[in-house]
């Protein structure tokens, strides 16, 4: 018998597979078919802030009257609408809970620093068993210094801690002046884990109408390089658990990521492509594969293959790129 149980933020989980914060896990019926499906945990659609504001702005614009220069019913509104959008999300996560045995982990994107503990202490309230602070912030000011991108992170992760109990994550993009050093100060601010990484909202032209448009909104089996690179690099030198997110499509992509020392893998392009189905067939063939490697557990080989803290990453880059492109001419 192969055990797939693993570790990750002090939650046992039964198999590494992670359904990630997506528009199916936005409802009890899509938490329900993913725990069926055999996902070990669901990371619920985010609560962006800005999606907040705009549905007071909208009811403010609608409804106001006779009251649109009452600042005291204005602030009460504006407390208002938070409150049924928290509480709409308490009610999901507390049916689910009663429905589904696996955890269930709150996400949470906010534009101002006040809102994330905030909204983290009414989703602690609500009963998920732990955070995901979706920090979904693009680095595009050229008048921003490097580390006030950071200061933002450390920020956040430091007061939603200081205010909960349960583990907290934070998802972060791949755009540092230093990524590496980033990532250790969020580790040293009390992360309890590090998802790598998100993916943004992609934009394309069309060349015929000169029109701003999204681009392909999913990941491919090929973009999951730069996530098992970091992985790699920052297995074994950070106390928080890793989680590996972008282009896992596949059971051995995933053995990947767990191999380069990955607590857990993160679906969403694979789920919406072939189904909440395609997952038995992912831990089908990771238990397969074990078979064939003589595994007993996942702990067997989580971090086997990864930068050694004695090596220098750099040189092993570039031993690595040259070796490959002496290979090819070679051919």
């Amino acid at each position: 018998m192969k055990i797939l149980e693993t570790n990750y933020m002090g939650l046992r989980l039964k198999n590494p597979i992670v359904a990630g914060s997506c528009g199916l896990t936005s409802t009890v019926e899509g938490i329900k078919r993913l725990a069926e499906s055999g996902v070990a945990a669901v990371v619920l659609k985010s609560v962006f802030e800005e999606e907040v504001i705009k549905e007071h702005e909208e009811t403010l614009k609608n409804n106001l009257g006779a009251f649109e220069n009452n600042m005291e019913f204005l602030d009460y509104y504006d407390y208002q609408i938070k409150d049924d959008v928290l509480k709409k999300m308490a009610g999901i996560i507390e049916e689910a809970k009663n429905q589904v045995d696996i955890p269930i982990i709150g996400s949470l994107n906010c534009a101002t620093s006040g809102e994330w503990f905030s909204y983290a202490k009414q989703l602690e309230k609500a009963g998920v068993d732990a955070l995901e602070l979706n920090v979904f912030k693009l680095p595009f000011d050229i008048n921003q210094k490097a580390d006030e991108q950071e200061k933002l992170y450390l920020s956040i992760i430091e007061k939603v801690k200081q205010h909960v109990q349960i583990p907290v994550a934070i998802k972060i993009a791949p755009y540092s002046s230093n990524l590496a050093a980033m990532v250790k100060k969020l580790d040293d601010a009390g992360a309890d884990g590090i998802t790598l990484f998100n993916r943004f909202y992609n934009v394309d032209f069309d060349i015929m109408t000169d029109e701003v448009k999204a681009g392909n909104p999913y990941s491919s089996e090929h973009d999951y390089f730069n996530t098992l690179r970091w992985i790699s690099i920052l297995s074994g030198k950070v106390n928080a658990d890793l989680a590996a997110s972008t282009g896992i499509h596949s059971a051995e992509t995933a053995i990947k990521m767990i191999m380069a020392g990955a607590s857990v893998v993160q679906l969403v392009s694979k789920l919406y492509k072939d189904g909440a189905g395609s997952v038995a067939g992912i831990l089908k063939n990771i238990t397969h594969w074990m078979d064939k490697r003589n595994y007993v557990s996942i702990d067997e080989f989580r971090g086997s293959v990864h930068h050694e803290p004695k090596e220098n990453a750099e040189r092993f880059e570039r031993v690595q790129f040259m070796k490959y492109f002496s290979s090819h001419n070679a051919e």
